[in-house]
């Protein structure tokens, strides 16, 4: 042990207390709702650093080969943690709620371009969890305003590196979604001989037993009828797409579809905890819109963004897709295929 873990630390160096208070520009003779306003900005950023490490563990877990079963219940507690700070962070917005719109307007000029935009640790988490520039308004790419910063000198080069070095590493997405591939379907093991088939054999399955809904459910209205088999055509395209069944996606509808399995209990809760993080982050990013409407009504961001039509914008942003579709081809327990293979899943009827 170095002599600096042997330290007997006070409570402001342990916090770095003394460094942290000058942080909030009061030797620029800042108002009382400028520095509130600096305050719950730095407070944002503290977060994501937290976010950031909470889920690039998570990331790493779900990333190896052969994740252990005794990691999984380590991931959904980042994923859990994570979750709680965001729903912190919406309700933060409340507190940023009592600046009145001529409190704001009173040092808006200061702020020239500067930007939530430009949080690049927001970019790093959104990088980190997967979200695709296609699925940006207007497919932009975040980091072009890094790369014309660091052109103009105006910004630091190497947060521009570290954001595009983080491109190339697997997100949580993918790696979550890997990581469901492999899931044991029907007794069948990912990789073994006659996987292949048995994994077709259970999509077909269980397509039969959703369009059997789907027809019970049309009734004598033609209207209902074409509705349905839209229904059961995007059932068929989510489990095949492009003609081919998706081995992950087949996965993920097995984990949610015999949710009771006990070698399930972990997988569903960590696919649960994945769902309640994207909706704390929708919810969190609505939040923001409100915050902005109240206080400064529909005018142009500071960053030349359209303000709160571009938050609104996105709020709709989903990176976690697949777990949203598929609960709309769930099928009841009754109608779903049975269970071949149930003494692997630790489950027999004495249970």
């Amino acid at each position: 042990m170095d002599d600096a873990e042997k330290r007997n630390w006070t409570y402001s160096e342990y916090l770095n207390l003394r460094e942290l208070l000058e942080l909030q520009g009061e030797d620029r003779g800042i108002s009382s709702d400028e520095m509130h306003f600096i305050i719950v900005h730095q407070t944002f950023e503290l977060w994501f650093k937290q976010i950031i490490r909470e889920l690039s563990e998570a990331r790493n877990i779900l990333g190896q080969e052969n994740v252990p079963e005794n990691d999984i219940p380590v991931a959904v507690d980042h994923l859990c943690r994570t979750t709680e700070i965001f729903r912190l962070m919406a309700n933060q917005w409340t507190v940023l709620e009592t600046l009145t719109p001529q409190g704001f307007l009173s040092f808006r000029d200061g702020l020239g371009t500067a930007s939530g935009f430009e949080s690049y640790q927001m970019r790093e988490f959104e990088i980190l969890i997967g979200l695709e520039n296609s699925d940006r308004l207007g497919g932009m790419d975040p980091l072009d305003s890094f790369r014309k910063m660091a052109e103009n000198e105006e910004g630091d080069s190497s947060i521009l590196a570290h954001l595009e070095k983080m491109k190339e590493l697997p997100s949580l997405r993918e790696s979550l979604m890997n990581w469901i591939e492999r899931t044991p379907i029907m007794g069948s093991i990912y990789g073994s001989e006659g996987d292949e088939e048995a994994v077709s054999a259970y999509v077909d399955a269980h397509l039969e037993a959703h369009e059997d809904i789907c027809n019970s459910a049309s009734g004598s209205s033609e209207m209902m009828a074409e509705r349905m088999r839209a229904v059961h055509e995007g059932a068929k395209s989510f489990l095949r797409p492009e003609g081919r069944v998706s081995r992950a996606r087949a996965g993920l509808l097995f984990i949610e579809s015999y949710r009771e399995l006990p070698l399930l209990a972990w997988p569903r809760k960590l696919i649960d905890a994945i769902v309640e993080l994207e909706e704390s982050m929708v919810k969190w990013r609505h939040s923001h819109a409100r915050m902005v409407e109240r206080i400064m009504g529909r005018r142009i961001g500071t960053g030349g963004t359209s303000g709160v039509d571009y938050l609104d914008a996105t709020s709709k942003y989903r990176v976690f897709k697949d777990l949203w579709s598929v609960r709309t081809i769930l099928v009841k327990p009754q109608s779903r295929p049975e269970l071949k293979g149930s003494e692997f899943y630790g489950f027999n009827s004495a249970n």
